[in-house]
Order: C-alpha cells, then structure tokens, then sequence
C-alpha cells in the first residue's frame, strides 16, 4: 500500500461495529437490572405467607417463640422457591414462543394444578413427643404455606404481567412463526453442490 493511504472499514460493518460498542458499554447494567428486577419480583413474595401464619397460630392459640420463628423462615423460603418455579415456567413458555400473556396464564394454571394434586396427596409423619415443640413450627409452615400458595397464584402473575408490561393483544409468536411457514412449504431447497 502506497504511503499516504490507508485501508477504513465502513457501511455496515462500521455501524455493527459502533452498535456493539454501545451494547457492550450498557450491557452488564442491563443484566444486573434484569437479574435485580427478578429477584426484587421473588423478595416481593415473601410476605405472602405471614397471613396465613399469623391466623394458623392465633386460631390454634400457640405463641410466636424461636421454633415459630424458624417455622416462618423456612416458609418464606418455600414461597420464594415456589415463585421461582412458576417465573421459570413462565419464561420457558415464553422462550418456547407463547404469547407472553397465554405463558403466564398457562404456567400458572399448570403450578396450580400440580400444587393441588400434592395436597391431596398429603404425607403423614409420627414423632412421638415433638408435638410440644415443632408443634407452633409446624402450625406456622402449615397455616403460612396454604394462603401464601392461593396469593402466589394470584400475586406473582399480576406482578409479572405489571413488571414486564405483558398486554393481552400481544401477537403470539408461534402462530407468526406457523405461518411464515406455511406460506413457504412450496419452495424447494437451495442444493449446494460439494466439490
């Protein structure tokens, strides 16, 4: 190359180039959001369990001591599980090309279910003597963890739907995707000869 010139990328590449520069500048702020705006959406449930505790043990007259306490630590840290679950299967139904709005509904109608299906179920645990003790744990998980599950079905959906802004008229994005699909079943495929 002569001296005085010299070779510059331009066009499209220089603007792909220009956008990743900013996408990288704003890039971790982004993630740490959506990763706080999660978990601020988890925490958000925790206090869900505290009215049904509350009544299970002033309906059973027992007193909040330490083993409550504990009872009601493990609860919030069921619930908080459980609004996992149900925001990971919203964003997997998501992921898989539901409606945002139909994944939210979707999920939540299957957890519910699932949930219902495992208190029939219901288990039986004999331990003679510990009543006295685990008994106001047992009252507080017990009492927290049936009306948390009831406001979990109902809080955390309404929650995700105000938080990411879901609309009922969002197109939904496989019957886009059946579609476009549709309309190209006729074209043959492009052969690319080996050499």
């Amino acid at each position: 190359m002569p001296y005085g010139y010299r070779i510059e990328t331009g066009g499209a590449t220089e603007e792909s180039a220009k956008a990743n520069t900013a996408l990288a500048a704003v890039s971790p702020v982004m993630a740490i959001a959506v990763l706080v705006s999660r978990l601020a959406l988890v925490f958000a449930t925790a206090p869900l369990g505290l009215i049904g505790a509350t009544g299970a043990l002033l309906a059973s007259n027992r007193p909040f001591g330490f083993v409550a306490l504990l009872g009601l630590i493990a609860l919030a840290d069921m619930i908080m599980r459980n609004t996992v679950i149900l925001v990971d299967q919203i964003e997997r139904d998501i992921a898989a090309g539901r409606a945002r709005y139909r994944a939210i509904i979707d999920a939540t109608v299957r957890r519910a279910s699932g949930g219902a299906d495992r208190a029939c179920r219901g288990s039986r645990h004999d331990s003679a003597g510990a009543e006295h003790l685990l008994g106001p744990m047992a009252i507080t998980i017990m009492g927290g963890l049936l009306v948390a599950t009831v406001l979990t079905l109902l809080v955390v959906p309404a929650l995700y739907a105000l938080w990411f802004r879901v609309r009922q008229d969002e197109p939904d994005r496989s019957a886009i995707i059946a579609e476009a699909l549709a309309a190209h079943d006729d074209m043959e495929p492009i052969r690319i000869a080996a050499e």
